[in-house]
């Protein structure tokens, strides 16, 4: 993450993210040819995850700057994407391993990736930020972020969100299975979750992009709803109240996706927007690789998943609270917030910055 938006601050978002789909369809193809499970570490794991996060932090540091009046909506737009392509995969991989192989699958699946080049030189750049114009060491950057009292903050709730928030679904099919349900449904239980996630995406964008409150207040909400439904799961009990807390979990944790990385901007300003998603996104990781282990580690010492979601729901719980100590949340300014929560006006984009790339 940091390393994405540093090289996209220095040479542009458009090569960047282009290089990025390449070395990550170049580590689905190399996997395909291994031989050793290291080499998977290094080309599946390494190469293609590099690739991934070299085109994900640009990209969606320039959604936010593209559209500063609608961001959190045009957020939301961009990453239900990746909704729309889960669902899709889903029954896809199974038939592609079962047809052709893991190696063809893999190199399938980096044919598809490649795609990632094509779609990222559609990213129109975009002009220096006013706030950026300075001697070169005024300049904001990943140094200037980590003195940065509200984002930090801002990030350690995330980290906190994170450890909650992905045990459903991680741990969601083996909890349908823990309550008597076959294969099938607990399949159905997955699939429902993850196809309202994109819904979710889209309606928190739609409603946050309303003037009505602050966008951190709207992140707070879902946040809230997101670990209070979490903490209700233990009570679904029979395959209908599990799918029906999982429809409910899956839309309000989809809400937050779109309105965590729109509300960067509302921390630290629009000009570190990239800076600040690609640092955040390295901390919170380690919220996200501990929480599902930490729970299933619970469900081995109780015999069930009631303390796990238990536990899970809290860390949400937790790090939305987090949010109100923002210095954006008590009042109704859309701006961005300076080192110590000072208000600051994003920079405005020229109207043609906005057309179609040609």
């Amino acid at each position: 993450g940091p390393l994405g938006s540093a090289l996209s601050t220095r040479f542009g978002a458009r090569p960047v993210a282009m290089a990025g789909g390449l070395l990550s369809g170049l580590g689905l193809f190399l996997g395909a040819f291994a031989t050793h499970l290291s080499h998977l570490y290094l080309s599946v794991g390494l190469l293609a995850g590099l690739g991934w996060a070299l085109v994900f932090t640009p990209s969606l540091g320039t959604v936010g700057r593209y559209f500063p009046a609608r961001r959190a909506l045009a957020t939301g737009l961009a990453v239900s994407g990746a909704s729309v392509s889960g669902l899709a995969l889903g029954p896809l991989v199974p038939w592609l391993l079962d047809t052709y192989g893991w190696r063809g699958a893999l190199l399938l699946l980096a044919a598809i990736t490649f795609n990632l080049v094509a779609a990222s030189a559609l990213l129109r750049p975009l002009p220096t930020p006013a706030e950026s114009l300075g001697p070169p060491r005024e300049r904001p950057g990943l140094a200037r972020l980590l003195h940065h009292g509200p984002f930090l903050r801002y990030t350690l709730a995330f980290i906190l969100v994170d450890a909650g928030y992905y045990v459903p679904f991680v741990h969601g099919a083996a909890r349908a299975h823990e309550v008597g349900c076959d294969e099938g449904r607990a399949g159905l239980v997955m699939a429902a979750m993850a196809a309202v996630d994109g819904g979710g995406r889209v309606a928190a964008g739609w409603l946050a992009a309303r003037p009505a409150s602050p966008l951190l207040r709207h992140l707070f909400a879902w946040g809230v709803l997101t670990g209070l439904v979490l903490l209700l799961l233990p009570l679904g009990t029979s395959f209908g109240g599990l799918l029906t807390l999982a429809l409910a979990y899956g839309f309000c944790a989809g809400a937050i996706v779109p309105l965590q990385f729109a509300g960067v901007a509302e921390v630290v300003g629009a000009g570190q927007l990239v800076h600040a998603i690609g640092l955040m996104q390295m901390f919170e990781s380690f919220g996200s690789l501990l929480g599902a282990p930490f729970a299933g580690w619970l469900r081995d010492m109780t015999g069930n998943y009631t303390i796990s979601f238990l536990t899970a729901g809290a860390f949400l719980l937790a790090g939305s609270l987090l949010i109100l100590t923002l210095p954006g949340f008590f009042h109704t300014s859309r701006g961005a917030s300076s080192k110590e929560g000072n208000p600051e006006t994003p920079p405005r984009l020229p109207q043609d910055a906005l057309e179609p790339p040609m």
